[in-house]
């Protein structure tokens, strides 16, 4: 494709060099040049891509975009200055791919909890419903049956148009992409054509990156503010800031609720392990999903199919087909009468939320046995929060390790424990090798007991000191029990 077509609805500030060069493929990542590749210089938050324009000349790229020009111009090269590298990334990777969400409807999720599961529950929904569909999630990226490893929350913007004009090349006609907080921040969506933005909720998590719950909610407002007048915005309106993301946007604003009035209202009206009665504005129906917080996870599911023009009673039937997402509220049964649950629970709200879904079903005269723990190099704050929900919830909490990275996992222990309040030091215990902990937990239950094992969901290992070791919350349930009821 020639640079000139590229920058097309690019602000550029000042070219040098022939526009009518033909490129071949676009890199921000110095390293991966080709010939003919158009360099697009980035300030990381690690490097500055600005550094490295002279090796990707070396490598042979044949134009460079940047927000400042090298000292020296190399009078082989076309330099496109720009005010905005990050955001100028975006509009040339849809430029590149032909513009592929504006030719799907592109539905993007966001918030602190239920991304995922929305997400994957509208590409399922849709399936039902007979639509070949892309899903851009955390746990997976698919196009219609076509399954694609997922490496991040949201991958980069070159990455995401790519997959969307596969999409488009395979028919589909819909996409559904969760879209997280970094992936707003580092400019990862920008340039995308959004039809629909849900939003969840917004609760304590990645202050880390963000450093204050302002900036985190800001970051996510900012989605909503960015969508043009031909989207629609859809919001839950029972969580405080719902409202919030709505005030600046130029889309239709609609709205989902269980606890007031809203555009798309909800009723939990029976519970149990097994699923759940609901009414959606005035429709009864079953699903095999359970807990409080898929109430809300399928009322937005509802809520955007419903704005996409499909009829209610098509929508809950296939809704009504769904099958749980892998490492949410997920529930078995052993043959000894225990109930196992593993959920990805890994944020104080989302743990509350699960540790309430599973009080709210149990008869009290069974007890209910956590076992959790705190990813390493990430929020410190949450830590204790957690420690203290788990043992207040939980008749016994076992505080282990998650994923504890580059971090002591005795010491996020001792942070978990900070928060366990006096009158619930007796209801918890620590060990740091999540199998032992898990093996505990098997251990101390009795038929008809409930174990909760929370934080890593869907994830197929741990990470300890940058290496990956292959670790399954569910697999090792399974081995465990087979081994300790013989």
């Amino acid at each position: 494709m020639q640079l000139i077509e590229l920058l097309k609805r690019i602000p550029v500030l000042e070219i040098q060099g022939n526009e009518n060069r033909e490129i071949s493929q676009l890199v921000f990542d110095s390293r991966k040049v080709t010939e003919s590749s158009l360099y697009i210089a980035v300030r990381g938050t690690v490097a500055d891509g600005h550094s490295f324009i002279a090796s990707s000349v070396e490598k042979g790229a044949k134009a460079i975009v940047c927000e400042e020009f090298p000292e020296n111009l190399d009078e082989r090269i076309t330099y496109v200055k720009v005010k905005d590298s990050s955001k100028a990334l975006g509009h040339l990777a849809s430029n590149f791919y032909g513009n592929p969400s504006e030719k799907l409807k592109l539905i993007g999720v966001t918030g602190t909890n239920g991304k995922t599961s929305v997400s994957t529950l509208l590409f399922d929904v849709f399936k039902n419903l007979g639509y070949d569909s892309a899903l851009l999630s955390t746990v997976e990226i698919r196009i219609a049956d076509q399954i694609i490893p997922a490496t991040h929350t949201t991958p980069d913007v070159i990455t995401i148009n790519k997959i969307l004009a596969q999409a488009v090349e395979e028919g589909c006609e819909f996409a559904f992409m969760e879209v997280s907080s970094h992936g707003i921040a580092q400019n990862r969506i920008e340039g995308l054509h959004f039809k629909i933005a849900g939003f969840t909720n917004l609760t304590h998590d990645h202050l880390d990156y963000h450093k204050t719950f302002d900036e985190y909610l800001k970051t996510k407002k900012r989605f909503f503010d960015e969508l043009d007048a031909n989207a629609v915005a859809i919001t839950n309106i029972d969580d405080k800031n719902g409202n919030v993301m709505l005030q600046n946007t130029r889309a239709t604003k609609k709205s989902y609720a269980l606890k007031t009035m809203a555009d798309y209202h909800g009723r939990l009206l029976e519970v149990d392990f097994n699923g759940m009665l609901l009414n959606f504005n005035g429709k009864e129906f079953w699903t095999t999903l359970t807990g409080k917080f898929n109430v809300y996870n399928l009322l937005l599911v509802f809520g955007i199919a419903s704005e996409m023009g499909f009829d209610s009673d098509e929508i809950l039937q296939a809704i009504s087909k769904l099958k749980r997402v892998s490492g949410r509220f997920e529930t078995f049964k052993s043959d000894g009468g225990i109930i196992f649950i593993v959920d990805y629970a890994h944020t104080p709200d989302a743990l509350e939320n699960i540790l309430n879904s599973i009080n709210d079903i149990r008869t009290k005269n069974e007890r209910l046995i956590t076992v959790f723990g705190c990813g390493g190099d990430r929020d410190h704050a949450k830590r204790p929060e957690m420690g203290n929900i788990a043992t207040k919830k939980s008749t016994l909490a076992i505080i282990t390790s998650d994923n504890p990275r580059t971090e002591d996992p005795a010491a996020i222990i001792k942070e978990i424990e900070a928060g366990v309040e006096p009158q619930n030091f007796s209801k918890y215990t620590s060990i740091p090798d999540r199998k032992e902990a898990i093996k505990m937990a098997i251990k101390f239950a009795e038929p008809k007991d409930i174990v909760l094992v929370a934080g890593k969901g869907h994830e197929t290992y741990q990470e300890i000191n940058g290496v990956k070791h292959h670790f399954d919350d569910k697999e090792t349930i399974n081995e465990l029990w087979k081994l300790m009821s013989k």
